[in-house]
């Protein structure tokens, strides 16, 4: 009889909002030494890294010491605050010279009650600037998105179903499966499943230096 892969634990972290984070269980602690270890090398204190993000100082402190993994747009505004890719919050151990990404074992990001889900595609590594998602939006649902860091770029791919994207003040754009679109994403910009059906999206991100 051979033996069969062990599933990860997974949970539900902070569903105090309609985000939450769907991840393995030593999440709170990486993402606690990452936010530690961040916040320190740009010297900042707990009470100014408050002012600059617009999360209080509590609740950094209960991240910083595993006790609260917050919602997806709150881990934006402290990216965005300390001026690093998303990636660098959730980077867990050394780069190595190949890895294998399991579906079952990946950190899943979840939003809108699960009707917007976003999965990475890339080892967490300190030095990337450069990230692969795969993007899920629900038929009909809308998934707005606040600006990130000057310089932040997103090329998508429509993999399945139809999709508006609107940037700032432009038009919305309508996408259809195999369609591609490349826009700055310093400005809010809004996702749209405007189909029937689940659309499903590849989208890499890129960011204009290597920091943090």
């Amino acid at each position: 009889m051979t033996d069969r892969p062990r599933r990860p634990v997974r949970r539900t972290l902070d569903n105090s909002g309609d985000d939450a984070i769907e991840a393995v269980a030593e999440l709170p602690a990486i993402l606690g030494h990452n936010l530690r270890r961040l916040r320190t090398r740009q010297g900042h204190s707990l009470e100014r890294l408050a002012k600059l993000s617009g999360v209080s100082r509590a609740m950094l402190g209960q991240i910083e010491t595993g006790k609260s993994v917050p919602t997806i747009s709150t881990l934006w505004r402290i990216a965005t605050a300390l001026g690093v890719p998303f990636a660098h919050l959730l980077a867990a151990g050394k780069a190595q010279h190949m890895a294998v990404l399991r579906a079952n074992a990946a950190k899943v990001l979840s939003s809108s009650r699960g009707q917007f889900t976003s999965r990475a595609l890339f080892p967490f590594e300190d030095e990337r600037h450069v990230e692969f998602y795969e993007l899920r939006l629900a038929a009909q649902h809308r998934e707005d998105a606040a600006a990130h860091q000057p310089g932040t770029r997103e090329n998508l791919l429509v993999a399945h179903g139809v999709v508006e994207i609107t940037v700032g003040g432009d038009a919305p754009c309508v996408l259809a499966t195999g369609d591609a679109i490349l826009f700055e994403a310093d400005l809010p910009h809004t996702y749209r499943n405007i189909g029937s059906t689940e659309a499903v999206i590849y989208l890499v991100m890129t960011y204009s230096t290597r920091i943090g």
